[in-house]
């Protein structure tokens, strides 16, 4: 075990566009490529590894071989699954207004966990804006009531982005991803979204899209957002790169990877590490091997792995627990 090229999977939804075929290389067979899933390891999709002597076996198939903890490490012990869920999510369109519930309501009525997720914006359109949380505190009788009388987007919080931004996207909070942005999305191992708001799009049924209006009522903090979009820490400088952390929280450390040269780093016993190549041209090894990587390859590195190397030029997410 060691370092592991996963293949994507491709999703297809209505407000999908061209930018994830066109300038990150997915392919699918649909007119659309809404969502490419990175790294995924769920019932309804597994990442495939790419090289090595696990070449077509899925991530489950490579922790059952192996054990959990030599694969994902000591930190996921208290995951009853695995513990993220890493996607491109290309918005040609609105996404519906939505949000996800915690862990306790999801348990109970869902059969998953929560999810809390963290946005890093790889692109955007001038004037592109997205949707997070509220303007102000409202009532849970505001709240119901502007959903029933197609109000609700006058008190939401709109915010133009820009290339670079973070959001932290706390489990209750009501938010939309808009038109003309593209996301890296590292969350919870969780798919479950309560649509609030979908601008009467039909989707391709030729039928409305489900809401889920009694279980968001439910979920939602009506309050603005607590945690600054600007929330990062330090750049930390590395000899041939800048290394940022952009998330720090109980289900996954998030950093940002800019360098142009060779740049050390290690996978210990304690987390895998998880590495979204945002741009240019690289090799990662390790002293068991190495893959090269470039724009839009999701590589996996084993917990336990040790130091590895990344020499190129580049923007890498990293991810890890």
């Amino acid at each position: 075990m060691s370092v592991f090229k996963l293949s994507s999977l491709c999703k297809d939804y209505i407000w999908g566009g061209e930018r994830l075929r066109r300038e990150f290389g997915k392919s699918s067979g649909a007119d659309k490529i809404a969502e490419s899933w990175e790294l995924c390891c769920r019932e309804d999709g597994q990442s495939v590894i790419e090289n090595g002597e696990f070449t077509g076996k899925t991530l489950g198939e490579l922790i059952e071989a192996n054990g959990k903890a030599a694969v994902l490490g000591t930190e996921s012990a208290h995951f009853d699954d695995f513990p993220v869920f890493i996607k491109l999510i290309d918005a040609a369109d609105d996404l519906s207004v939505q949000v996800h519930p915690p862990d306790d309501y999801a348990r109970k009525h869902e059969g998953e966990r929560g999810k809390n997720e963290l946005w890093y914006v790889v692109d955007a359109d001038d004037g592109a804006e997205l949707i997070y949380g509220f303007k102000r505190e409202i009532s849970h009788e505001e709240f119901a009531e502007r959903i029933e009388n197609g109000t609700l987007l006058e008190v939401t919080n709109s915010v133009t982005v820009k290339k670079g931004d973070v959001f932290f996207i706390e489990s209750g909070t009501l938010h939309s991803i808009g038109k003309g942005i593209l996301i890296a999305e590292i969350q919870q191992n969780s798919n479950t979204t309560y649509r609030v708001y979908d601008y009467g799009r039909l989707g391709n049924d030729g039928k409305p899209r489900e809401l889920h209006i009694e279980k968001a009522l439910d979920v939602t903090k009506r309050v603005p957002p607590r945690r600054s979009a600007e929330e990062q820490g330090s750049p930390q400088r590395l000899e041939s790169g800048i290394l940022t952390t952009l998330c720090e929280c109980e289900y996954f450390t998030v950093k940002k990877l800019e360098f142009n040269g060779e740049v050390s780093l290690e996978a210990d016993r304690r987390s895998f590490n998880s590495l979204l190549i945002l741009d240019g041209e690289v090799k990662i090894s390790s002293a068991s091997g190495g893959v090269p990587a470039s724009k839009g390859d999701s590589v996996f590195i084993t917990a336990g792995t040790g130091k590895y190397e990344i020499s190129g030029k580049g923007l890498i997410i990293i991810t890890n627990i």
